[in-house]
């Protein structure tokens, strides 16, 4: 037998290093500890996590409103109100009047002073109109005020969207004045606003303040931009609801909640 064919007989198939095998293996223990650790996160540990990640997210939002009272504070109030009644005058002009007829001298100045009533929420924190009126009580069943009056200016076209808002809440140890619920919807309302972004905001403020089991809200409103333009249907109305807490996670607890508003 030729020295060749030795050869080939002698040949073997290569040989898999074990340390592919080894490395395969370790990937694979290591994506199961992983998954595994994520189940077995205990439900004191979500809480942990979602209590940290509200309090970064509060701590954010407090930051962002001090910058904006502080740059409101650096205007000064003469100037704006000559830059806003100056802006007045413009748009009368654009629309084909007279700024200088009788009717419309004062109208720069009142609607100046108008918008700038209808967006105080600007000026406004929640701590500024709950004044304190938070007190430690033991009470676990639902508080619902309803039937808020609420009106708001809509950021697309500054027109007026008017209607109800609904508030409820499960307290965990504190309970907040009835007044100031309808005060911290205000200071929202009283903003350019989207009902969307509204209702959240409210709720989230809610929470912020006296950290309850969970908090409801619902708004009902018209829209003067379908109303009044576009479209212009009258008729129509928007709901919007915003849950959190229990109210979000418990069927039976939202369901009680909308009972109480639609009685």
């Amino acid at each position: 037998m030729s020295a060749a064919a030795n050869e080939n007989n002698t040949r073997q198939a290569p040989v898999t290093p074990a340390a592919s095998d080894e490395g395969s293996t370790s990937t694979i223990s290591t994506d199961a500890v992983n998954r595994s650790s994520d189940k077995k996160m205990t439900k004191s540990q979500k809480k942990r996590a979602l209590k940290q990640k509200r309090k970064a997210e509060r701590e954010a939002k407090e930051e962002q409103e001090e910058k904006r009272l502080k740059r409101l504070s650096e205007m000064d109030e003469e100037a704006k109100m000559l830059k806003m009644t100056d802006a007045c005058r413009t748009i009368l002009e654009c629309v084909g009047e007279d700024p200088s007829r009788e009717g419309l001298l004062k109208t720069p100045e009142r609607w100046a002073k108008a918008l700038m009533f209808l967006t105080k929420g600007y000026c406004q924190k929640v701590s500024d109109v709950t004044n304190e009126a938070i007190f430690q009580e033991e009470h676990k069943e639902m508080v619902v005020v309803r039937d808020i009056d609420i009106h708001s200016l809509c950021e697309h076209h500054m027109l007026p969207f008017t209607g109800k808002v609904h508030i409820g809440y499960i307290p965990n140890g504190k309970i907040i004045g009835l007044s100031k619920l309808a005060r911290i919807a205000e200071v929202y309302a009283r903003r350019l606003q989207v009902q969307e972004r509204l209702t959240s905001e409210i709720a989230d403020a809610i929470m912020d303040a006296i950290n309850p089991l969970g908090v409801a809200v619902v708004i009902e409103c018209a829209h003067f931009c379908m109303v009044m333009r576009g479209v212009q249907k009258s008729g129509a109305s928007t709901v919007t609801s915003g849950m959190r807490g229990c109210f979000q996670t418990n069927q039976k607890t939202r369901a009680e909640f909308f009972s109480i508003i639609n009685k």
